[in-house]
């Protein structure tokens, strides 16, 4: 089982210099740092540390993960964010969840005695709205569906229509904003009944860099995609 290690930036050059570091190349078979355009010297010290760094050419989460996809190599995706809010040290813990057989492995932040630093109370009220809704809706059994620090086969991104571009479009219209793929990801994995793992995982607080949440706005086109796959997606 090879793994890819899809690190998401956009102006990180503080947590790049202070979590990279902790990350052991034997961990992973293939790291990409995927840039959504950084201006503060992030894409440069990547790569003078020696990592592939992919720049995005579309703005959005999505778009970044659709156009990195021919370069990855890896059998298993973890998506990580290096702004300090995953923990580098669970990845050999997702890794070895991961060899058990399952299809996916979440480091939730709501797990056991897991904790979110970077929640208030808003994101923390929405995180567990979206996770009762997925899982009365849709058959899911999650503490976590909308953390992006994750490990799942990269087949599942083809099997489940990540790429269908159908998915997004409509509620990125109706709420002028640009999504991510993990809540539809957590959404259709739930609905095939894939073998689905957690393991707790903090959220510590964010270094440097700024929050880039949208909070309502992302909150109303994720909430359109869940009650829209009762009926879309089969």
């Amino acid at each position: 089982m090879e793994t890819t290690l899809l690190v998401m930036t956009l102006n990180e050059l503080e947590g790049m210099k202070a979590i990279m570091p902790k990350i052991h190349s034997d961990w992973v078979d293939q790291i990409i740092v995927v840039d959504g355009g950084s201006t503060d010297g992030t894409i440069e010290w990547a790569r003078a540390q020696g990592y592939e760094v992919y720049v995005q050419k579309q703005r959005g989460f999505r778009h970044a993960y659709e156009e990195v996809m021919p370069l990855v190599k890896g059998d298993v995706l973890i998506t990580f964010s290096p702004d300090g809010n995953s923990i580098a040290e669970l990845l050999p813990d997702l890794i070895a969840k991961m060899r058990e057989g399952y299809d996916m492995v979440i480091a939730s932040r709501y797990l056991g005695s897991a904790q979110s630093a970077d929640d208030d109370i808003v994101t923390a009220f929405g995180n567990w709205l979206f996770t009762k809704t997925i899982n009365i809706l849709h058959g899911g059994r999650y503490t976590d569906v909308m953390v992006i620090y994750r490990a799942y086969k990269k087949q599942l991104v083809y099997d489940l229509g990540l790429l269908d571009d159908e998915a997004y479009s409509t509620p990125e219209r109706l709420f002028g904003t640009k999504i991510s793929w993990e809540p539809l990801l957590s959404c259709r994995a739930a609905k095939r009944k894939l073998k689905i793992a957690e393991i707790p995982g903090d959220e510590p607080p964010r270094i440097g860099g700024e929050r880039k949440l949208q909070v309502l706005r992302w909150g109303a086109a994720y909430y359109f995609q869940f009650l829209r796959e009762l009926f879309w997606w089969k």
